[in-house]
């Protein structure tokens, strides 16, 4: 049996750092307060709403003690942004090209599954895993491999191929015994070269040969 292919989705297959930013930003207006720039979002996304609405929280004036208020106004943008959605240049045809060779693919990502649904849906990948792991399905998230080992649970695989493309990506397939294909064109806040990987990727027109060549076929 083929190893599945897991992905990442935001940074990965998706430029959802402008999604991000917007829904911020809307959140931010309602408040009272100035935009912030997608060169300080970059900081804050990767590991989920909770922890991204923090790191905004301490970048601006948001009151800490309004976090809960805050949260539940945030996520309706979120989820408004996320119709905006649009895949990087060539990912849906890797991703058709890896499920005609036979891959099954399987998404985990830290997106929480209300936001996560209409982006799937607007970047037309919403029939194409096998298996989709929201960073709300589960009590842990990225970078703890728990996500990962239940997608490989479901599938019935005991490793996986793993596609990210930030240092919370290169975490998780570390803990979880992945190789880690590292997309380099993605979301990030620290440089390529401090990122662990196994092999690296700056266009999509790759990925297949990649994951043929790390799936042993």
């Amino acid at each position: 049996m083929k190893p599945p292919i897991v992905f990442d989705l935001d940074g990965t297959l998706i430029d959802s750092l402008p999604n991000v930013t917007q829904a911020m930003n809307a959140l931010l207006a309602e408040e009272g307060l100035p935009p912030v720039t997608e060169d300080l979002v970059v900081n804050f996304v990767g590991r989920g709403e909770k922890i991204g609405l923090q790191r905004l929280i301490d970048a601006t004036d948001l009151d800490p003690h309004d976090f809960d208020r805050l949260m539940a106004a945030f996520i309706p943008h979120y989820e408004q942004a996320a119709l905006q959605t649009r895949l990087y240049p060539g990912a849906r045809e890797a991703v058709d090209r890896l499920l005609a060779d036979g891959f099954k693919l399987a998404l985990c990502t830290n997106k929480p599954r209300a936001p996560l649904i209409p982006t799937l849906e607007a970047a037309t990948l919403d029939d194409v895993f096998e298996v989709v792991m929201a960073g709300d399905d589960l009590d842990l998230r990225k970078p703890d491999p728990a996500p990962v080992f239940e997608i490989m649970k479901r599938v019935g695989a005991e490793t996986c191929v793993y596609v990210g493309d930030s240092e919370v990506d290169a975490e998780t397939a570390q803990r979880a015994g992945a190789p880690f294909v590292f997309y380099t064109e993605g979301i990030r806040a620290v440089p390529v070269h401090d990122i662990p990987h196994d092999v690296a990727f700056n266009d999509f027109g790759m990925l297949p040969a990649i994951c043929a060549r790390l799936a042993g076929v």
